[in-house]
């Protein structure tokens, strides 16, 4: 009777050790993927546009950010990895400092449509909306086309909605240096997070534009969901040491899990 008994237990045990393992197995979630994209390509007369030099600290912030978040992460100036299979491999791209015309071919931007209509995630940072200035779809991804930006300055950046992990531990108001960007072409879609609050900042040409449009204040970050996909921009980015900056890295992260649907 013991030895049946015993029989039976370890058949029990056995079966649990296999179910749980099974679980374990079932459960592993895949590691989330993102491409970081750099390229700086030709502006749209043909003459070679400005390269940020904060490239390099870029990527090695986003890298960091990302591997502590257990996303993994790739990091390219090559267009030609615009594929639909290559970008099937991601969950999101992320434009860093990237700028002025960087596709070659039409198919390039078929495959970019493509992966953000099937759901892949876009995160814009600093020079990004002024990547393909003659292609209205991009704009619209972004949330605006830039314009112009006021001199390398501080100023201070207003909270328009701290319920975004992007902006959820910042104060009220954020002092920051950096360029105020100003964009146009407005997606009405974007939900503004951050705002320029233009009384503190000195620009000769303010009454050119922005002048009055959004009144003392002016759109820096924001998000939006655009044709399947989720969007993330910020304008701040220009020095290669804010991306040392934990505050700045916050910021970063809190846009980059937000796009990838890991934080709400």
């Amino acid at each position: 009777m013991k030895k049946t008994i015993l029989i039976i237990l370890c058949l029990f045990i056995g079966v649990n050790l296999q179910a749980t393992g099974s679980n374990d197995h079932d459960s592993d979630v895949k590691k989330k993927r993102v491409l970081i994209f750099t390229k700086n390509g030709l502006s749209v007369d043909g003459k070679k546009g400005y390269v940020h030099e904060n490239i390099p600290s870029s990527i090695k912030a986003l890298k960091e950010i990302c591997r502590l978040e257990n996303i993994e992460v790739d990091a390219t100036e090559d267009s030609g990895l615009f594929t639909d299979e290559n970008l099937a491999q991601y969950d999101a791209v992320i434009f860093s400092n990237a700028n002025n015309e960087v596709f070659d071919t039409e198919a390039q931007k078929r495959a970019f449509q493509k992966f953000i209509r099937h759901g892949g995630g876009f995160v814009g940072i600093h020079s990004a909306n002024a990547v393909e200035r003659d292609w209205p779809w991009y704009w619209a991804l972004v949330g605006g086309k830039f314009v112009r930006h006021a001199p390398h300055q501080e100023f201070d950046l207003v909270v328009t909605d701290k319920n975004h992990p992007s902006t959820e531990f910042l104060n009220e108001r954020w002092a920051v240096t950096d360029e105020c960007y100003y964009s146009n072409h407005l997606n009405p879609d974007i939900h503004i997070l951050l705002s320029a609050d233009l009384k503190t900042v000195e620009d000769k040409k303010k009454s050119e534009y922005p002048n009055t449009v959004f009144g003392d204040y002016f759109p820096i970050c924001w998000y939006h969901e655009f044709e399947g996909g989720r969007q993330w921009y910020t304008a701040l980015g220009h020095d290669s040491e804010t991306y040392n900056d934990p505050t700045f890295r916050k910021h970063l992260r809190g846009g980059i899990l937000w796009v990838l649907n890991l934080k709400k």
